[in-house]
């Protein structure tokens, strides 16, 4: 467990004497750590405090926990909101076309940091949820361009110590509350559970994504890495889901055929250019039957072309080339009203088999890609087929939420060793083991927890044993692993591929719990662990906490990393332990 305590924040040169929690459990050759390093051998059972010292006090016997620790400096303060692999002074290295040097490129070894971020001055505890939603300190994300730049649109007001969100944004100036009403309108289907998940890319600071909480479905919130905006470190603090990202050249980290809805409120991607690879790739991770909400140009254009300094031709003339591109990859406009359009991805194989024609633009995508390989993977101007004999991939055939969230998915058996039956004793296991962390971990289930990271998840199980907690979970799959990721995504919750020699995909101090599962026994050959605990270091958020479950063998480096990082340790048995005092 990794726990910086609740005392009072003091100015940033003396931040990092906080304390950071880790513990690990052996049993039978398994151990796991919560928030802190625990290790027990097979007949005795062993508590370790790491401190805040660079070296283990003499006269401290802790088994294999007395390992002499390598101090990590903190980093400079221009290094407060470092994302390694999105970091804009790298930005000069990659080209504008397409904005790719936005896009993820992560720094070569010899560049990369061995240093603990620090928060910037003034940095304060995060205000709890649900009260977040609405309010955030200042210092916390200090931007001032953003107020300035967007606060005729109400995204946010600065008041004193904090920033304010009204709920304001460019195409909802009446409050997201009344824009997401009339989207109800227009989809029943959000209203009734068959709506679970949704993407917003261009997110703003994640209003759209904040209110749909209320409403029972689960936003994965999208928007680049800026100098200005900040917005998914405003959505994070805030405790909206977000991850950083952008429709460039390579496909998002998510598999196909997985989210409900997709949203874009005046996002400016240009859809149509490019071939359409921007709105084909929406396509891809859009299920069938799921639907695609569109405001802003060229959306009514009759009676806004005005304001977009343009004419009503151009708009016309752009509106019909979207309806004509969604048409031809099995789009059909769904309803329509002031300035939302609703489109909804079609599941008949009819539309699709039309596509064999070697005359149809854009044409069907070949078997030369994966439809789920989305690590790295280029966009293709090419349209991604369902699979025809997947009967329970359409919005339609899935249960409601929160019915569907315990139902084997179909796409299950597409995992080697997968099956309903595994699908229901890992279900099974995660309850008994949610249990057993609430035992140990009491702030899990309370507002001291709410944005939540499952390192290397199977299929959601530890999320869905928590899903009645007011938090939620980024439930994130190795691109070297199977691809469970697709069952998440079926069973209505949210996630996404990532590799753990990186960086992932999001500002400092962000999650307020890790957890981890076996991640160094399955990636230890590849990734090297200093790297990846830094890296949990720079997201956990002061306060957080890093559950670990791992063998023995790996006790050692993660007691002398977590101690140079000035994590404190204890030990705890696992759920099916019995400790021996």
């Amino acid at each position: 467990m990794k726990h910086k305590d609740g005392k009072p924040f003091p100015p940033n040169k003396n931040l990092w004497k906080v304390q950071v929690g880790l513990m690990v459990v052996v049993l039978c050759g398994l151990s796991f750590y919560l928030g802190g390093i625990f290790c027990s051998e097979k007949g005795s059972f062993v508590t370790k405090e790491v401190n805040r010292e660079e070296e283990t006090p003499r006269g401290n016997s802790a088994g294999s926990l007395q390992t002499k620790a390598s101090s990590f400096p903190e980093c400079s303060a221009d290094y407060q909101d470092y994302t390694p692999c999105t970091d804009p002074r790298r930005w000069k290295k990659y080209g504008l076309h397409r904005l790719t040097f936005m896009e993820r490129h992560c720094p070569p070894n010899f560049e990369r940091k061995e240093c603990l971020v620090p928060p910037p001055d003034g940095y304060k505890v995060p205000i709890r949820w649900p009260k977040s939603k609405n309010e955030c300190w200042y210092r916390n994300v200090p931007y001032d361009w953003i107020n300035k730049q967007k606060s005729n649109q109400h995204w946010l007001v600065k008041e004193g110590e904090k920033f304010i969100f009204p709920g304001g944004g460019t195409m909802f100036p009446n409050g997201v509350g009344k824009y997401v009403d009339l989207m109800e309108d227009l989809i029943p289907e959000m209203k009734d559970g068959t709506i679970r998940t949704a993407i917003d890319t261009g997110c703003g600071v994640a209003s759209w994504g904040g209110d749909l909480l209320d409403r029972g479905i689960l936003t994965v919130s999208l928007a680049p890495r800026d100098n200005h905006e900040a917005q998914v470190q405003f959505a994070l603090e805030r405790g909206i889901p977000a991850v950083l990202g952008i429709i460039s050249t390579q496909r998002l980290p998510f598999p196909s055929n997985s989210f409900d809805m997709a949203h874009c409120s005046r996002c400016l991607i240009p859809w149509t250019e490019f071939g359409g690879v921007y709105l084909l790739e929406v396509h891809r991770i859009l299920r069938p039957g799921g639907f695609w909400v569109l405001s802003g140009p060229p959306v009514n254009y009759e009676n806004r072309w005005r304001g977009w300094n343009t004419t009503i031709e151009e708009q016309r003339s752009d509106y019909e080339k979207l309806q004509d591109l969604l048409t031809s990859m099995c789009f059909k406009l769904f309803n329509k009203k002031d300035d939302i359009a609703v489109w909804q991805k079609l599941s008949a194989n009819s539309c699709y088999r039309k596509l064999d024609n070697p005359d149809s633009y854009p044409p069907k995508c070949d078997d030369g890609t994966e439809p789920d390989s989305a690590w790295y993977t280029p966009l293709r101007p090419c349209v991604v087929v369902p699979n025809p004999g997947a009967k329970k991939l359409k919005l339609n055939a899935l249960a409601k939420w929160p019915e569907r969230l315990h139902i084997a998915p179909e796409r299950v058996s597409d995992v080697r060793g997968g099956s309903a039956g595994a699908f229901k004793h890992d279900d099974s296991k995660w309850k008994v083991r949610a249990k057993h962390y609430k035992k140990l971990l009491p702030a899990i289930g309370t507002d001291k927890i709410r944005n939540v990271m499952d390192m290397n998840t199977l299929y959601g199980g530890f999320a869905a044993a928590l899903a009645e907690d007011p938090l939620w979970v980024m439930n994130v799959v190795s691109s070297y692993a199977a691809n469970t990721l697709s069952v998440v995504y079926d069973r209505g919750l949210i996630g996404a591929f990532h590799d753990w020699c990186e960086a992932f995909s999001t500002y400092p101090r962000t999650y307020d719990l890790l957890h981890l599962d076996n991640l160094f026994t399955a990636e230890s050959h590849r990734c090297e662990m200093k790297y990846v605990l830094l890296e949990m270091d720079r997201i956990l958020r002061p306060n957080g906490y890093a559950i670990i479950r791992e063998s023995s063998y790996f006790t050692d480096i993660v007691a002398t990393m977590a101690k140079g990082m000035r994590w404190s340790c204890r030990q705890e048995d696992t759920e099916y332990a019995v400790r021996n005092d």
